[in-house]
């Protein structure tokens, strides 16, 4: 029987949880009053209500004054919107199980920040610790601190909310708000660093913790005219002390600035923006926490939602060919298409393809094996008989028996697409 710390380990039930207690005044708001929660009810908006507030500044680290992304960004790997690049879905094709470095995608609020190993130091601070209730009095940790500490190593995918975003323009004919991803906005790579409940009993943990709040060293962020200082986002002492890990290591290389160096959060199987970059603080409190990243930001409304919103809950699940978009391939030869399907569910159980449109579905043969916080690779093989215009489909169903439909519910934000994407071939 699942206890209530149980329950605090998924994204959904936690956030749902702190949304009624913020509502009654039991939780401690960082940057959103009542009284704008009040007002966005009474039909406001988001827009209006960004960000009233701001944290204690961390250590002030500088931005690079050419480019907000670090790395090169080649056209035949990345989509590039703005501060965020998307990795193109052809790149992974003869590649394993992990995305390399070159390609994965990277989504920024602002821009990737320049810090020094060297200087940089994690304060861990609040009301849940021993002895370092305010941040002046925070327990600091250094890069070697962290790196002198027990290792561990995961493999997950990294995924942001709004992945598949543009389908519900080109698919559904729906206008939605945000950057147009397709589905490379997800990435699983091998991350190597300490375990957050391992730095937590060092900086003095006590029974009375309830969240955590890890936050970025990345340039504020101002929305709408509202600065709502760097990123961050709270989680439930139960999920923080279960498997969320503080990496310095992607993919067996120090962590690049892209990506978060010198350390950043991985929260496996929750939406992307909890794995927050650039890890410059931690509030430990001893009751429960919000931010405009999960009252504000990060959550469904439009037709068929409270007024309020609604949290988002665990990733979906998704499937992408590796394939370019509008790819040419010839008439008559055999090809074997290729492709990977996810969950924030858990394992994928099976995935089908359809090369007609949706008539017809075959089962794809599973490649390897599938890791917990990984996704599943596939394929099966295709000759197109005639030449023209082809659409293939691929849909999988994980193992708690989630399947993708063949409409995602609108919101206006965008957040966690799920259809069946039609991805267009042409035969010649």
């Amino acid at each position: 029987m699942a206890t209530d710390g149980d329950r605090l380990l998924d994204e959904g039930s936690y956030d749902q949880l702190r949304a009624r207690q913020w509502w009654a005044g039991a939780a401690r708001g960082d940057g959103m009053s009542r009284r704008a929660l009040l007002q966005l009810s009474a039909g406001l908006g988001v827009a209006a209500l960004a960000g009233l507030g701001r944290p204690a500044s961390a250590t002030a680290v500088s931005a690079p004054a050419d480019s907000p992304i670090v790395k090169p960004l080649p056209p035949d790997l990345f989509y590039v919107y703005g501060t965020n690049a998307e990795m193109r879905w052809e790149a992974m094709r003869d590649q394993g199980e992990l995305v390399p470095i070159d390609r994965f995608f990277v989504r920024d609020h602002t821009r990737t920040p320049s810090i020094e190993a060297d200087t940089w130091r994690l304060r861990v601070f609040g009301a849940g610790l021993r002895g370092a209730p305010t941040v002046e009095q925070a327990v600091e940790f250094s890069y070697r601190d962290l790196r002198r500490m027990p290792a561990e190593t995961i493999t997950a995918f990294v995924e942001c909310a709004g992945n598949g975003r543009s389908f519900f323009t080109t698919q559904q004919n729906q206008t939605v708000s945000g950057t147009a991803w397709k589905l490379g906005a997800v990435g699983v790579a091998r991350w190597r660093g300490v375990r957050l409940a391992t730095v937590l009993a060092r900086a003095g943990l006590t029974a009375d913790a309830v969240d955590v709040m890890p936050q970025g060293l990345d340039p504020d962020w101002v929305n709408a005219g509202v600065n709502n200082g760097p990123v961050r986002r709270p989680l439930p002492i139960q999920k923080a002390l279960h498997d969320v890990l503080l990496a310095y290591e992607m993919n067996g290389e120090p962590l690049p600035p892209d990506h978060g160096f010198p350390v950043r959060v991985i929260v496996p199987s929750w939406i992307g923006i909890s794995s927050i970059k650039w890890l410059g603080q931690i509030e430990v409190a001893d009751a429960p926490l919000v931010s405009p990243w999960n009252t504000q930001f990060y959550r469904l409304f439009g037709p068929g939602y409270p007024t309020e919103g609604t949290v988002i809950t665990r990733q979906v699940t998704k499937s992408a060919f590796e394939l370019p978009w509008d790819a040419t391939v010839p008439v008559g030869e055999r090809q074997l298409l290729r492709g990977r399907s996810w969950s924030g569910n858990g394992a994928i159980g099976q995935v089908e393809v359809s090369t007609d449109g949706g008539t017809v579905w075959r089962r794809a043969l599973p490649i390897g094996r599938h890791r917990q916080h990984g996704w599943q690779r596939w394929e099966i093989p295709w000759r197109p008989a005639t030449a023209g215009a082809y659409t293939l489909r691929a849909r999988a169903t994980d193992v708690t028996g989630r399947a993708q439909p063949t409409q995602t519910p609108f919101n206006t934000l965008g957040y966690l697409f799920d259809a069946v994407v039609a991805h267009p071939v042409t035969a010649t």
